[in-house]
C-alpha cells in the first residue's frame, strides 16, 4: 500500500506539471524564432515595475550560463556557471568554471573578473566561506582555496561526497549559510544521497535541505520534500522560506522537520502559500536603506517559464504566515530571458541572474537541441531611481567592536557576513568582545530586542554557549526573538542546564511561532518526558502548522514514548487528550490499551471522554 500511495502522489506530480505547464512544453519543442542575443537589446524588451531602473552588471563572454551566485565579504559576486549542462557528452571534458566579478569603480559594472575554479561538471552551487569557496561538483561538496594569492583555486578538498546525480537540476544546490553559521544546501526529488560522516551515514532519498557545519562535520537533514526546490532564505528573525522551481504553491513556509510535497515515504505534508502560483526560482528577501521602506520584508523570485520576477508580500498568521502576490518586479515577451537567481548586493542593489536560453525543458527537448544556448548568461543590476545607493561596508580584518556593531544595521546581508567573520578570529576573544557589546546595548533602542538575538546567532556562529544570554532572550519581549531562541536552544539541549524547564515555559508561550519552535525542539531532549512537555501545547489555540509540528514530533518520538506508555509508565500527566493526539498520530492500533485503561480507571480529565470513545472506535 506504501509503494501504491508513493505512485499516486507521483503520478499526481506529472498530471499537474504537464496540466499547469503543457501549453510551454509544446512551445519548446516547436520553438523556431531564436532572438538576438545583444545584451542591449534584450534590455529593451525589459519591463520594470514602478520606480526601478535596470542595468547590466555582468554579461558573456565574461560569464556564461549562471546557476548560483553569492556575494562574499568584499563585496565580489561568486558565480558559478555550467555550459556543459544538461549532460557531458561522451569523451567531453567537463570545463565549467566558478567565476569572481568585481565592481572596482563603484559604477555598477564588473571591471574585474577571475576564474577561480575550471574544470568542472555542471557545479550547481557557490558559496565563499572559511578561506575559500564551497563548490558543488556533482557527486561532492568540495572546498577549493587560493593559498598564493592569485585569485585562482590550488588547493581542494572534498569535504562531502555520496550526493545522487539521477538528474542534473536536481543535485545540491541553491548553497546559503544561515544566521546560526551552518550551510545549509538543497536537492530535489529524484536525488537519493548516502554521505559517510565521522557520525556515521546520513542519508537523504529525495528532496530536502541540508544542515551542515563543515567546522565539526556535523550534518543533518533540516528539512524534507519539494519537487525542485531552488530557493531557500532566512527572514530577518530566522524563520525560513523556500521556492519550488517545479511546482506550483509560491512561497513556503519551513523549518526543522518540516515536510512538504513529494517527500519520501511522507504520510502528512505542508501546502505552500501562493496554491496555483507557477514554478518559481531563487528567493531574496528585501532589505536596507535603499530599498523603499513598502518593499522592505517582500520576497523576490522568478518565474523563469514566464519570462518574469515576482514579488510577495508575506505576514505572520498564527504560527505561521500568510503570502500575498505583489505586482512583477520585471516582465518581458523575451523567451530567453530566463531569471534563476537574485542576490541582495553590497550597494543595496538587487541582481538578478539571467540563465538566458530560449530552450529550458530539461526533458521534453533532446539534450543535444541545438537551440539550446551554451555561450550565453548574464547579471541584472536593479535599483530604485531617486535612492540614495549605499557604501560598501568594510568587514574583513575589521576590529571586533566596530564588527559587532555592524549587527545593529538595517541590511541583512552586512549581519550575515559580520557574523561569519567572527568565525575567523580567536574564540576567546570573540566571547569576551560579544559579552561586553551586549551589555552595552541601549535598552531603549527600537532594536534591542533584536540586537540580542544577533549576538546570540554570534555565540552560535563560533560554536559556543552563552547560557545566560539564551534565557535572556528567551524571556525578550518580542515573540519572534523567543522563538528564534528557542531554535537555538534545541541545538544546545545537550549544553544547556534545565532545558526541560525553558522547553516547558515556551510550550505555554502566548505567541503560536514561540510553541511550535518549543513541540519542535522537545526532540532534542530524546526524552519520553520531552514528549509530554511538547503534548502541552495542544492546551492551547492549534493551528495548521501546530498540528503538523505535534504529530511529526509524535512519529518521530515513537520508539521514545510508545514502549514508556504501553508499561503504564508513560501518562502525559493523566491527560487522555495529549495521549490521545499521539495515539493517533503515529496510528498503532495496540497502543490503545493503556487508553482504555486510563478510561476505565477513571482517569480521563471530564469531557474529554467522548473524545476517547471517538478514538477508540477510530
Amino acid at each position: 500500500m506504501r509503494v501504491l500511495d508513493m505512485r499516486m502522489r507521483l503520478v499526481v506530480v506529472v498530471v499537474a506539471a504537464f496540466g499547469l505547464f503543457g501549453a510551454d512544453v509544446i512551445a519548446q519543442r516547436n520553438l523556431k524564432n531564436i532572438p538576438d542575443p545583444d545584451p542591449q537589446k534584450q534590455k529593451a524588451m525589459l519591463q520594470l515595475g514602478d520606480g526601478l531602473e535596470i542595468t547590466l552588471f555582468a554579461s558573456d563572454p565574461v560569464i556564461a550560463k549562471p546557476i548560483q551566485m553569492s556575494f562574499d565579504a568584499k563585496g565580489r559576486l561568486w558565480v558559478a556557471s555550467s555550459s556543459v549542462y544538461p549532460q557531458i557528452a561522451p569523451g567531453q571534458k567537463a570545463d565549467d568554471k566558478v567565476v569572481v566579478l568585481e565592481d572596482t569603480t563603484g559604477d555598477g559594472k564588473a571591471d574585474k573578473h577571475t576564474v577561480f575554479a575550471d574544470n568542472l561538471l555542471i557545479p550547481t552551487g557557490v558559496l565563499p566561506g572559511d578561506g575559500g569557496a564551497y563548490v558543488a561538483n556533482s557527486t561532492e561538496l568540495l572546498h577549493l582555496k587560493d593559498t598564493n594569492g592569485d585569485g585562482k583555486a590550488d588547493r581542494k578538498k572534498v569535504v562531502l561526497s555520496g550526493f545522487g546525480t539521477e538528474d542534473t537540476h536536481h543535485i545540491i544546490h541553491s548553497f546559503r549559510w544561515g544566521p546560526d553559521g551552518a550551510m545549509y544546501l538543497n536537492q530535489s526529488i529524484y536525488i537519493h544521497s548516502h554521505l559517510e560522516t565521522p557520525r556515521g551515514v546520513k542519508r537523504l532519498m529525495a528532496g530536502g535541505v541540508w544542515r551542515f557545519r563543515p567546522e565539526s562535520m556535523k550534518l543533518r537533514v533540516f528539512n524534507r520534500g519539494f519537487v525542485n526546490s531552488w530557493g531557500h532564505h532566512f527572514d530577518k528573525w530566522g524563520q525560513s522560506f523556500q521556492t519550488d522551481g517545479a511546482y506550483g504553491e509560491g512561497i513556503n513556509y519551513s523549518f526543522p522537520e518540516s515536510v512538504h510535497v513529494t517527500a519520501y515515504q511522507s504520510k502528512r505534508i505542508l501546502r505552500g502559500l501562493n496554491p496555483g502560483q507557477p514554478k518559481e526560482c531563487g528567493l531574496e528577501i528585501l532589505s536596507g536603506r535603499h530599498i523603499p521602506e513598502d518593499w522592505r520584508g517582500t520576497m523576490i523570485t522568478n518565474d523563469f517559464r514566464g519570462n518574469r520576477v515576482v514579488r510577495f508580500k508575506v505576514s505572520e498568521e498564527g504560527s505561521g504566515y500568510r503570502s500575498r502576490q505583489m505586482p512583477d518586479v520585471i516582465k518581458t515577451k523575451h523567451i530567453a530571458f530566463r531569471p534563476i537567481a537574485v542576490k541582495m548586493g553590497p550597494d543595496g542593489a538587487i541582481y538578478i541572474a539571467d540563465w538566458y536560453n530560449p530552450i529550458i525543458q530539461h526533458g521534453e527537448v533532446d539534450f543535444r537541441d541545438k537551440r539550446r544556448d551554451k555561450a550565453h548568461g548574464r547579471i541584472w543590476r536593479i535599483t530604485f531611481k531617486g535612492r540614495k545607493l549605499l557604501k560598501k561596508e568594510k568587514i574583513v580584518g575589521r576590529p571586533l567592536g566596530e564588527l559587532l556593531d555592524l549587527l545593529k544595521v538595517e541590511e541583512d546581508w552586512v549581519r550575515l557576513h559580520a557574523k561569519l567573520e567572527l568565525k575567523t578570529r580567536k574564540r576567546g576573544e570573540v566571547r569576551k568582545a560579544i559579552n561586553k557589546w551586549v551589555a552595552g546595548l541601549d535598552k531603549g533602542d527600537a532594536g534591542y530586542e533584536h540586537q540580542r538575538l544577533e549576538a546570540l546567532w554570534a555565540f552560535q556562529n563560533i560554536d559556543m554557549v552563552n547560557e545566560g544570554l539564551l534565557r535572556a532572550v528567551l524571556g525578550s519581549k518580542d515573540g519572534r526573538a523567543r522563538a528564534a531562541a528557542v531554535r537555538v536552544l534545541s541545538y544546545w539541549a545537550d549544553r544547556v542546564s534545565g532545558a526541560e524547564d525553558l522547553f516547558a515555559k515556551a510550550v505555554a508561550d502566548d505567541h503560536p511561532r514561540v510553541r511550535l519552535e518549543a513541540v519542535n525542539g522537545v526532540r532534542a531532549l530524546g526524552t519520553a518526558k520531552g514528549m509530554e512537555i511538547g503534548m502541552r501545547a495542544l492546551d492551547k489555540e492549534v493551528d495548521r502548522y501546530l498540528d503538523f509540528v505535534l504529530w511529526r514530533t509524535s512519529r518521530l518520538m515513537e520508539k521514545i514514548w510508545l514502549p514508556g506508555f504501553m508499561k503504564g509508565e508513560v501518562s502525559f500527566g493523566g491527560n487522555a487528550r495529549h495521549a490521545g493526539f499521539a495515539l493517533k498520530a503515529i496510528g498503532n492500533k495496540a497502543a490503545l490499551r493503556p487508553l482504555v485503561g486510563m478510561l476505565k480507571d477513571g482517569k480521563v480529565a471530564k469531557g474529554e471522554e467522548g473524545g476517547v470513545l471517538s478514538l477508540i472506535g477510530e
